[in-house]
């Protein structure tokens, strides 16, 4: 409702048991936004661990992986 309104969406990635959530039921959410939705989202990755993306503790890498 909020990109829809013209402003921003905002998601704030952690990692864990969410990455199979997110992994499992985002895409369908990004498709039933519309095309142009996904351009008005913030999206972030909250990683308390300094790693590259490619290692296996990463949590962007994990959402990459998935």
């Amino acid at each position: 409702a909020a990109a829809a309104a013209g402003g921003r969406f905002s998601l704030a990635l952690s990692g864990g048991s969410l990455v199979g959530l997110l992994s499992r039921d985002l895409p369908a959410a990004v498709a039933a936004a519309g095309p142009a939705a996904p351009a008005s989202w913030l999206v972030a990755f909250c990683d308390e661990r300094l790693v590259p993306p490619e290692h296996p503790e990463s949590t962007c890498g994990a959402y990459e992986v998935s």
